[in-house]
This record gives structure tokens, sequence and C-alpha cells, in this order.
């Protein structure tokens, strides 16, 4: 049980939590001055020692409220209600009301008239005289029998002071449980590290995935952090305020075996870093926020990947492993170290509403890249990149072809993009498990390289097949179409220089551009031709500075109607003055009837 709060305690701190109020109590107990509420906060210096909280502090100002008759019990309940958040709150008011009522009753009682006449109180045996002061230490005592009670309850409140819990039935969107990362000692100055704080709250809250799932809170500030695990039925949520902020310490980024579809690194051919959010291994997780920012400082590993000064390779923003149910919306994600968002061997993906922001020199800064993925949904985002705005991949080489995973049933829709050396969409290079049944629609970009790119090589082996590409917007591209069959770039020399990609089935269609430099570079492999290309009602205006030939075809297949400038020989026109348009699928996947998980009903975070 995580530990937090003034009364949320385990039970081996019980004893040390009823001494430290104890001393205060004897004190209080023991003074003259009427006013002990006043005291004890003249006092606050002294007891800090004990707890270092001044939030426990406040417990004990609380404490001596409740000792003294002029506090009302309605003031009682508002200190509770200071000091605890909501849910916490109304268990202890509910539970503790009726005894506090009895106790504050009993002492108006007994101190009614001179606070300074000597009572009487009758025993068995014989009659006792009692001061005022007697009557305190009497009300004192009942004061800590309660506090035990307290103590005692709250280790059933299922970690109330850390985990609230949603009551009367969950929200849609929402997780039965919920904690903020400062509850497990998280400090937002943009200085101190969190890195255990995230560990130690997603390990707490693990537990619950089989009773409603939870939500980590992160709350306005900037937390510096490494990497860290996510768990299952999990909703990490960062509040519109909250900068998560990659820490340049190697230490606190663990190392993992390369992926078994790669074989090696991409940077060295040792290991790599773990993502800064990671998972593996999960079901039903949910990164998001309140358009939140993640920082991933990638200057640093730029500089390092430059000068070839890496032996591991670069982490990137996001990556979760062998999952299933995975969303990933409303972020900003800024300066990754190589990659931004990587889910990988998973299933019913959603990535939306992403900004997505890095330099345009930043080396492999590719934006959102599913990789041996089925069911994906890519939706409304806006991306700035060194690289490949979109990466669609399923293996290299070798390894690739073994592990035999396919990226398929994949929609993209109303994306920006701006990489001035990268595609917008591009298929490839590391495509060995196969990639099949890409739909894309509404796509925009801005000087960009190219729009959809193909790219692979002799020893990728699989297949690039049933591509579906509709309305593209683009402005000052070097290329619209872009498919090249020699892109090199091994793993090792292990590779089989006989294993040919099948590429069949790719068709683009309503496309406008302007301010292109050349239409189309469309490069198959000998002996290995692209087939089934479809262009359809296609107009391309061109740059001052273009290319003289602006179709450069070879080891290709297909027809094209209503393209404007005319296409290659290879794809000839079979119905010149009319547009046919190019297949397009007209049935949805099932990820497109999956909806966000928004949960709209959060815990205010505590007070501090």
């Amino acid at each position: 049980m995580h530990i937090s709060g003034s009364l949320y305690v385990t039970s081996n701190l019980f004893f040390h939590e009823l001494v430290s109020v104890s001393i205060l109590l004897n004190d209080l107990v023991s003074s003259d001055d009427p006013d002990m509420c006043l005291m004890a906060c003249r006092m606050k210096d002294k007891y800090e020692k004990y707890w270092g909280d001044p939030e426990k502090i406040n417990l004990l100002i609380f404490i001596a409220v409740v000792l003294d008759p002029r506090y009302k019990l309605d003031y009682v309940e508002w200190m509770i209600n200071e000091i605890y958040n909501s849910i916490v709150a109304s268990k202890l008011v509910k539970n503790v009301k009726e005894a506090m009522n009895a106790l504050y009753e009993d002492y108006c009682v007994s101190s009614y008239g001179d606070r300074n006449k000597v009572e009487t109180a009758s025993s068995s045996d014989d009659k006792i005289q009692m001061s005022p002061k007697h009557k305190k230490i009497e009300a004192y005592e009942v004061v800590l029998a309660l506090l035990s009670v307290i103590l005692l309850l709250s280790i059933n409140l299922v970690e109330c002071r850390t985990v609230r819990v949603l009551e009367g039935g969950v929200p849609k969107g929402c997780r039965k449980h919920g904690a903020f990362l400062t509850d497990f000692g998280g400090v937002g100055d943009g200085k101190t590290s969190n890195t255990k704080a995230f560990r130690s709250a997603i390990a707490s809250l693990s537990k619950y995935a089989s009773d409603g799932g939870a939500e980590l809170i992160v709350p306005p500030g900037k937390w510096l952090t490494g990497s860290f695990n996510l768990t299952s039925s999990f909703t990490l949520y960062l509040d519109k305020d909250a900068v998560l902020i990659a820490s340049e310490d190697e230490s606190e980024w663990p190392v993992l075996p390369p992926l078994p579809s790669y074989g090696k690194g991409r940077d060295a051919p040792a290991g790599r870093y773990a993502s800064l959010i990671f998972g593996t291994n999960l079901t039903d997780v949910v990164i998001t926020g309140g358009n939140a920012t993640i920082d991933g400082q990638g200057a640093y590993w730029w500089d390092k990947f430059k000068k070839q000064e890496l032996n591991l390779t670069r982490p990137y923003l996001i990556e979760i492993m062998f999952s299933d149910q995975v969303q990933i919306f409303n972020l900003t994600l800024l300066n990754s170290p190589s990659w931004n968002v990587h889910p990988i061997y998973s299933s019913n993906v959603i990535v939306q509403g992403l900004t997505i922001l890095a330099p345009v020199d930043s080396p492999n800064t590719d934006g959102i890249n599913p990789d041996s993925c089925s069911n994906v949904r890519i939706e409304d985002s806006y991306i700035v990149s060194g690289d490949d705005c979109i990466a669609i991949k399923s293996g290299w080489d070798q390894y690739g072809i073994k592990f035999g995973m396919p990226t398929q049933h994949v929609n993209i829709r109303r994306i920006t993009c701006i990489s001035p050396d990268s595609a917008t969409i591009a298929l490839g290079s590391e495509m060995s498990g196969g990639i099949q049944d890409v739909r894309a629609e509404q796509i925009t970009a801005i000087n960009t390289e190219s729009g959809v790119r193909i790219k692979t090589a002799p020893g990728r082996g699989a297949f690039v097949k049933d591509i579906f590409v509709k309305g593209m917007t683009l402005s000052t591209m070097k290329y619209v179409f872009w498919m090249t069959g020699d892109y090199g770039s091994h793993p090792d020399p292990g590779f089989d220089p006989k294993a040919l990609p099948i590429i069949s089935g790719i068709n683009y269609q309503d496309v406008t551009a302007e301010d292109v430099q050349m239409s189309g570079n469309l490069a198959g492999i000998e002996n290995d031709k692209f087939t089934g290309i479809c262009l359809s009602n296609v107009t391309i205006s061109l740059a001052e500075k273009h290319k003289k030939v602006q179709w450069n075809c070879t080891n290709i297949e297909g027809t094209t109607s209503g393209v404007n400038p005319q296409a290659c020989d290879l794809l000839p026109d079979k119905q010149p003055g009319k547009v046919v348009p190019c297949p397009f699928p007209t049935d949805k996947l099932p990820i497109d009837d999956v909806e966000l998980k928004i949960c709209t009903v959060r815990p205010k975070p505590p007070r501090y």
C-alpha cells in the first residue's frame, strides 16, 4: 500500500503516527492557553520535524480544533474537506461525524458554566474531583481512540488518500480508480526526477486492472522523467498545463534487446533504450491529455547520433508492444529522440488528435509508425518532422520474414504533414512481414518531399498490396508519387537478395498538387515489377523550377485516368476524356466503430 497523507498509513507506521499525535496533544492539554488551535499553529515548526509534511500539521491543528469546544462541528467538517479530496472526505465525514458530534456535545455539557468550577464524577466506589484540564485529557483519550478507529478504517478505504474511487457507477470512458502523480511523490518543478514516482504509481495502480481499471493523472507542472512502463486497463492523463520532460540521464532509460522482427538496433547493432512511455503485453491502455506536451529533449540524442557516439538505439517517445486496445490522443509531442509513436505487434490501435513537432533536419523523427499491427486508425493529426510523417512498417529483411506479422487494416484520415526531406505517408522500407489494406483519405502536405512513397528492396520479401488513397492536397513538393525498389539498408549481410517483395494493387485518386518539381518517380525491381498501379483524377501544377522529365517509370504496370500532366507510357490512359475512379473500399474496418475513451469526470488535484 502506498503511503501518502496523514491518516492513511500502513500498520507498521500506525504506532509512529499515534505517538506523533500524542506528543502534540499532550502539550496542548497540559497548557494554560485556552485557544489551542492558535497554539497548535504557533507550535507548527516544533512538530514539523515529526513528519516534515505541512498537510499533516494541518491534521494536528484539526485535532486541536476538535478538542476546543468553541469550534462548531461544521468547522471540523470543513477542515476535513480542506485536507482530503472529496471522495475521502465524504467517507470520513460520514463515519466520523456522529462520534465527533457526541464528543463535542459531551464536552460542551461538561464545560458549561464556570470552567474553573470543581465538578465531580460518579464512581461505583467513591467520587473523584475533575478539573477542566482533566476533562480535556479525557477528551484527548477519546480523540485518540477515535483516531485509532479512523486509522484502521482508512486501511480498508482502498488507498483512499492515494486512490480515488468513482462510486455510483463509472461514467463512460472513465476508470473506476484514479490517483495523482503527486500522491506518489511527484514534483513538477522541471528539475526533480519523477521516474520513481511514475513507476511507483503505475505499479500501485496495476492491481485495479480487474476492478474497473485505473487512471494516473499528471497535474499542471513540468515533470522530468526517464522511461516508465504502463499497465493494462489503464489511462495516463496529462493535464493541459502539464509538460512531461524526458530525462537526459541515460541511467533512467532501461536497455532492451533488439526488436525480434528487426534483429538489431537501428542506430547500433546492440540493444536499444526503452521508450519514454513504454508498455508490453497490455490490454486496454490509453495515453491522453488536455493537449498536454511531452518533450523528448531530442537535441541531446541527435547530437550523439550525428557524432556516431551511440552504442544503443535511441529511445522513442511512445512505444507499445504486443498489446490490444491501444488509444493515444490529444497530445503534443516535441523533439523526440527518434520515432515519436511506435505501436508494434499490436491490434486495435487508435492514434488521434496529435500535434507532433521536431526540427525538419532532426534525424529519424518519424511521426506515427504502426509496425506489424492490425486494425489501426490514425486521424486528425498535424506533424512537422525530420522524417516520414507516417511510416507503415512490418520488420526488416530476414528477421521480419521469419517473424511474419503484417501491418494490415489501417485507416488514415485528416493528416497534415510538413517534412521537406521525407514522405507524408511511407510504406516501408522495413516491410518484410507484409503491408496490406491501407486506406488514406483527406491528406494534406506542405513543403514535403513526397505524397505517398513505397520503399523496398531485394531482400525485403513479403508484400505491399491493396493500398487505397483518396483526396490528397499537396503544395510545394519534390514528388507527388514515389516508389523505390532499391532502397537498400539491410540489418546485416545475412539477408537473402532473392527474397523479392510483391508490390501490387496501389491506388491513388482525387489528388491536387501545386508547386511540384516532378510528378512521378516510379521505379520497381528488375524481374519483379510493381503491378496494379492506378492513378485517377490527378491535377499537378509545376513549380517554376521543375524537372524537364515529369515521369520516370521503370519496372511497373498500371493505368491512369484523368491525370495531368499525362503519365508515362507504362501507365496508359485506357479511356481518354473520361475519368474512371480507382478502386476504394466502401466497407468499414472494425476499428472505425471504436469510440475514444474520453473521461469527463476526474477528481480535483490534492491540496498542497
